[in-house]
């Protein structure tokens, strides 16, 4: 035989007995997942809610995105990019996939969605340009206490996809918020309202930059978002385009 083929069988029949050893369950129906799925059973990964967004030049997150920087500045700015794996619905097993990075520290199961993400973006002509990173920062103290930025996570599958350097320190969080999750629109703004600023550093050293990807987890109003894509501007002028991409989106 083969030794390829020997060796396949050897590593599907070790896989076989990892599942049987520490079965794992599919994140949004429960079930049980053969030796060959990750984290969704082939029906739900059949099933998953794709935005495809990375294909369109304007689509609903992208508006949200733009709207909501574009009340805050008098200048020109260019119209930005914006993309997001799935669409999220608090009601269906799907809103998992980022709750179990954000809450649960699988960080494992965040990275396999983030590489999805990544190789959607890799595809599409409007990010093929992007020449740096940046993932939306957590307050220090936050981060202590999580272990991790899950943002952070998300990037670096991004950037290692890309091939693009990522600086998870050009931005920080110099206000700690309360959380988003049962504020309104208006009230959401408010929160995060001078909550980031920028490391001039690190920012003058990304001098030679063209376009920014702001990363995060969940896009919901979009003020988050917003705030960090103002903070950036206080260095980097209209000529680079600063654009967004997130695991999910609220529609």
């Amino acid at each position: 035989m083969d030794r390829r083929l020997r060796g396949l069988e050897l590593k599907t029949s070790l896989s076989a007995l990892a599942s049987l050893a520490l079965p794992g369950w599919c994140t949004v129906c429960g079930r049980r997942l053969g030796c060959r799925e990750r984290f969704l059973c082939l029906e739900c990964m059949a099933d998953l809610p794709l935005t495809h967004f990375e294909t369109l030049e304007h689509n609903p997150m992208a508006d949200r995105y733009n709207s909501a920087f574009g009340v805050q500045i008098e200048e020109y700015e260019p119209y930005q990019w914006a993309a997001a794996l799935l669409y999220y619905n608090a009601y269906t097993g799907y809103a998992n996939i980022p709750r179990n990075l954000k809450y649960y520290r699988n960080t494992a199961e965040g990275r396999y969605f983030a590489r999805m993400l990544a190789h959607n973006i890799a595809r599409s002509p409007h990010f093929r340009d992007i020449d740096l990173i940046v993932p939306v920062p957590l307050h220090w103290l936050r981060r202590v206490r999580r272990g991790y930025n899950q943002a952070a996570v998300i990037g670096s599958e991004i950037s290692r996809v890309l091939a693009v350097p990522m600086d998870a320190g050009m931005l920080v969080r110099v206000r700690r918020t309360t959380t988003q999750t049962a504020l309104d629109r208006e009230a959401k703004s408010r929160n995060v309202m001078g909550a980031f600023a920028l490391n001039g550093r690190r920012a003058a050293r990304s001098h030679a930059v063209r376009h920014i990807l702001l990363v995060d987890d969940v896009m919901t109003s979009g003020a988050t978002l917003a705030q960090c894509h103002r903070a950036l501007r206080t260095y980097f002028g209209p000529e680079v385009r600063i654009s967004c991409a997130t695991l999910a989106f609220v529609g």
